[in-house]
């Protein structure tokens, strides 16, 4: 197969993609389309809209139908069929999350100006991360394994590392107090592959 991925500069909803090819060791073309050639791309997208992976010439849109068909394919979507559903609910929950955040994480990039960046960050950040994350903490530690799921990565720890990643640009001391969170993130970030391609890959804010 022929693996074509098409996404904005940044890391972003493409990153978790992008983590499990580089795992995988499987080649791809990493496309990045920048905000001022996008208009001349829209069209040729499914849904107008990115991130999308080309396959075999064969163009798939929606970050998460992105994400679990590479994970199924390659190994990291969950060994069962329950594993294969906690992976999925927690991605379902990451979802969720990041809704609530939506004012907070876009002024923080500078997207949008929904008010002061400090202050979001109390009323807004710190309440859906103290109820996601916490789940987060009483997974892993019911887990047992150092990862949200089974024995070994899945998507779903890279959609929390990756997304950790961005927020710790913001505030160092976000997640001081899920200490499970953390190790998980420094798992994922120092598996060689990983490590690797944090090295490789642009700088980016997000």
């Amino acid at each position: 197969m022929v693996f074509k991925l098409y996404y904005f500069p940044g890391r972003g909803f493409a990153e978790p993609t992008r983590m499990m090819f580089k795992l995988a060791d499987e080649a791809f073309e990493d496309v990045r389309i920048d905000q001022t050639q996008w208009p001349n791309h829209k069209a040729s997208m499914p849904f107008g809209k990115m991130p999308v992976l080309e396959v075999d010439g064969e163009k798939i849109p929606e970050s998460s139908a992105i994400a679990r068909f590479v994970a199924r394919k390659f190994g990291f979507g969950g060994q069962t069929p329950v594993q294969m559903a906690w992976v999925d609910a927690i991605v379902d929950g990451f979802k969720d999350y990041y809704k609530e955040i939506t004012d907070y994480y876009y002024t923080a990039l500078g997207f949008m100006n929904k008010g002061d960046k400090q202050e979001l960050y109390k009323t807004v950040y710190i309440p859906a991360r103290d109820k996601y994350f916490g789940n987060l903490e009483e997974r892993l530690e019911k887990n047992g394994t150092g990862f949200l799921v089974g024995d070994s990565v899945t998507w779903a720890d890279l959609v929390v590392a990756d997304h950790m990643t961005t927020i710790l640009l913001h505030h160092a001391d976000a997640f001081d107090n899920f200490p499970k969170v953390q190790a998980l993130k420094k798992r994922v970030d120092e598996i060689p592959q990983i490590a690797a391609w944090i090295k490789e890959r642009p700088n980016t804010p997000f």
